[in-house]
């Protein structure tokens, strides 16, 4: 075998690297989908596999460069196979880890927190944290305020339990009277589950929106709430204006 045949080994290396770090996020997405991993475990454990495909992108990319039509080896195929696999993984993580430390330690955030609203049908319903929680929210999410629309809230309400269905929530309860939705919001990957509550109120005739998102797990939540609220509002304000014009 000459030189100009040979498959490159580090061509190889990447792409055996990269499946290594696939099956690695995966049993710690399943596992802990299947409730064989503690969800620290499992983040751990992804992590881990985080770290071994940013290595498998690093060998893909220099299998890459050695597999040119100058560089006398093999390995085109090997190492853009190993890219594929293993880079949105490597980018998952860079991103998990920007947010970690570019959102703030919250992971209880609503539009009204003098008075939020209450989660009663949830499992394992929670309190407010409190006036530190709410300081921080007003500090690095000053955007977040309640939604006001010229419309009956009976009217809001139905529109209100049908998006919180398109957008993928499971409602737990939709309280007709107290004009109250409780649902839970499930991650896409790990499938972390969040409460949320959407309470309207009358205000002569127009309708008050609030919304309270609540992360169960860990301490912090990457933004994922406010981002929730936030386009939860702007589709709802959107079907609103549709329906009302």
């Amino acid at each position: 075998m000459t030189a100009k045949t040979r498959i490159s080994i580090i061509a190889l290396l990447g792409l055996v690297t990269s499946m290594a770090a696939v099956i690695l996020a995966g049993k710690a997405v399943l596992g802990y989908r299947g409730g064989e991993l503690h969800f620290v475990t499992a983040l751990e454990n992804f992590e881990w596999a985080a770290y071994i495909g940013v290595v498998a992108v690093v060998l893909c990319l220099v299998g890459l460069w050695l597999s040119r039509p100058s560089g006398g080896c093999r390995g085109l195929l090997p190492s853009l196979l190993g890219l594929v696999l293993s880079l949105p993984i490597a980018i998952y993580i860079a991103n998990f880890e920007y947010a970690a430390r570019a959102y703030p330690p919250i992971n209880d955030i609503t539009t009204d927190m003098n008075e939020p609203p209450n989660f009663w049908e949830v499992p394992n319903p929670v309190a407010y944290p409190g006036a530190k929680m709410a300081e921080l929210q007003r500090q690095n999410y000053p955007d977040l305020k309640p939604l006001e629309l010229t419309m009956d809230p009976a009217q809001v309400f139905k529109l209100a339990s049908v998006l919180a269905c398109d957008m993928g929530w499971e409602i737990v309860s939709e309280d007709t009277d107290e004009l109250q939705i409780e649902a839970v919001a499930t991650s896409f990957v790990f499938g972390f589950e969040d409460y949320v509550a959407v309470r309207l109120q009358d205000d002569n005739g127009h309708t008050r929106v609030d919304v309270r998102s609540h992360s169960r797990l860990g301490k912090i939540d990457r933004g994922a709430n406010a981002k929730r609220i936030r386009t939860y509002l702007s589709r709802l304000e959107q079907r609103a204006s549709a329906f009302d014009g």
